[in-house]
């Protein structure tokens, strides 16, 4: 009868839960091999099923450093254990065909732009064919801040929620907010409305009314995360909804540039924005 679990089946669960643990503490093999004693070398030599026979001691020091225990159950796992999710990039693989590093986020190469060696590409915009250094098939990012900053990025894009408040201002006026799940606001709209034929006469016909927007603020730090077109869709959604057309704004850059990807024309008919601004040696004497 065929061994139920043979060697070389352990050895590559045990390896893959060691990546699994590693991914869970963000650490990579050097770290992990220096918090439990060993080898970065026997750490990569597990990962990869290359250990022939780890020790049962060196096997628990490691699954303990990456915050996993060791357990002997006499019959099947209870179905409440669950393992630590795997690393979404473990499908991936490099020039040399190897798997990249579990506690990395790593991402797919398609331009210039989404890989971090490329410093020569945001300056010179340079075509495919002048491109001094061929692009990898995906990448990844060291240094633990900017890791940190694009994992906080990417659960709040997740997490955010957008609903419009009632109840608490005028009838004609709008506010949209965006909420992360501990009540934290990280973006708000305000709009109110507004009836044409009150300032150009005659009478008022439906879906005549419009909605001038006031402000649209995101928080700086969760920018470029798509929440404010989130809170401009929003917005956008509930117009039918109030018999209304026409939503009107009036913006500089980058305003222009992001109302125009929201789906905003540009109005040149409409007046033109003015400013007076007071000089700043305004009321001082003047010089004798």
């Amino acid at each position: 009868m065929a061994e139920p679990n043979p060697p070389t089946e352990r050895r590559a669960d045990l390896g893959e839960l060691l990546r699994r643990l590693r991914r869970r503490a963000d650490l990579s093999q050097r770290e992990l091999a220096a918090r439990a004693g060993v080898p970065q070398a026997t750490v990569a030599r597990i990962e990869s099923g290359r250990a022939v026979d780890p020790r049962y001691r060196t096997v628990e020091r490691l699954i303990g450093a990456a915050g996993g225990q060791v357990r002997f159950d006499a019959g099947r796992a209870d179905e409440s254990d669950q393992l630590p999710a795997p690393a979404p990039h473990d499908e991936l693989r490099d020039q040399a065909g190897r798997r990249y590093p579990a506690h990395l986020d790593v991402w797919e190469v398609r331009e210039p732009k989404d890989w971090p060696g490329a410093w020569w590409a945001e300056w010179y915009k340079l075509p495919p064919e002048k491109w001094p250094l061929p692009l990898p098939p995906a990448t990844y990012e060291v240094n633990r801040e900017y890791r940190d900053r694009r994992r906080e990025a990417e659960w709040v894009r997740r997490s955010v929620t957008v609903r419009r408040v009632l109840g608490t201002l005028a009838a004609t006026s709008w506010r949209f907010v965006a909420e992360l799940p501990d009540g934290g606001l990280v973006g708000e709209l305000r709009a109110h409305e507004q009836s044409p034929h009150l300032c150009w006469g005659g009478e008022e016909r439906p879906g005549e009314r419009e909605i001038i927007l006031d402000g649209l603020l995101v928080a700086a730090r969760h920018r470029r995360l798509g929440i404010g077109r989130r809170l401009v869709a929003a917005l956008v959604s509930e117009l039918p909804g109030a018999d209304i057309g026409v939503v009107r704004a009036l913006t500089e850059e980058p305003g222009i540039s992001f109302l125009l990807a929201c789906g905003f024309e540009l109005e040149a008919s409409r007046p033109a924005a003015l400013r007076w601004e007071r000089s700043v040696s305004a009321g001082r004497p003047p010089p004798r």
